[in-house]
């Protein structure tokens, strides 16, 4: 069974994490997103509202279950059984950023294959922490994430 981990934070979803999800979905026989918590970023939504959201989203996926992960990603992946790793690239500087995290991972366990997508042109300038700039600022964002996330982003930002 090829069983892959797509780790993130993913606070908030976009159109872009679903695109790389959805894909992802055709190649493995399981994929587990993993949500875990960015420490140089302060979160939007609790890991327990991003974990509600992101099962909702993806809840058409027969095979793709939604967990916390906390600690080393290889770690995470023993206690999956997981030989794959998913990562999505929209440009250069996510190149960079994530060939030294592949070599990483590699150094900590030689049997990692990380499986990068190529985000499609409509996705490649999304971003969460842009998704949330926006949102702060009433600025509309329902062209860039699912519409639950969107809807959640309007009623994190009407009760402040």
């Amino acid at each position: 069974m090829k069983i892959a981990l797509y780790p993130g934070s993913f606070d908030p979803l976009t159109n872009g994490h679903l695109d790389i999800i959805q894909r992802a979905s055709k190649l493995f026989d399981r994929l587990v997103i993993g949500v875990g918590t960015n420490t140089s970023k302060a979160p939007l939504f609790s890991t327990s509202e991003k974990i509600i959201l992101i099962r909702e989203v993806t809840a058409e996926f027969e095979n793709v279950d939604v967990i916390e992960i906390s600690g080393l990603t290889v770690d995470v992946m023993d206690s999956l059984d997981a030989d794959y790793l998913v990562r999505g690239l929209r440009n250069e500087n996510d190149y960079l950023y994530e060939r030294d995290i592949a070599e990483m991972n590699r150094s900590l366990r030689s049997d990692i294959e990380t499986v990068i997508l190529m985000a499609h042109h409509e996705n490649q300038n999304i971003a969460s922490s842009m998704i949330k700039e926006i949102a702060h600022f009433g600025g509309d964002v329902s062209k860039l994430v699912p519409k639950a996330i969107n809807d959640a982003l309007e009623l994190k930002h009407t009760q402040k």
